[in-house]
């Protein structure tokens, strides 16, 4: 039975509007960065990306989509 330590799982929240060149990108990226640093292969390191509507966010008790 595999260790839970051995695979790490990242949560990105981002708001949405990014491409799918930029995000493929970005978990390259960051699955590089995990593997590196926690010392597990690139194959076991899970990302989930969770993007939101741009009317979904708020700043400060305000919408971003009122700004």
């Amino acid at each position: 039975m595999e260790e839970v330590s051995d695979m790490p799982l990242v949560h990105i929240d981002l708001i949405e509007g990014r491409t799918d060149e930029q995000l493929k990108g970005l978990v390259k990226d960051v699955t590089e960065a995990i593997s590196k640093n926690a010392n597990v292969p690139a194959e076991r390191v899970h990302i989930v990306l969770n993007e939101m509507r741009k009317d979904r966010y708020s700043v400060g008790g305000k919408m971003v989509s009122d700004k």
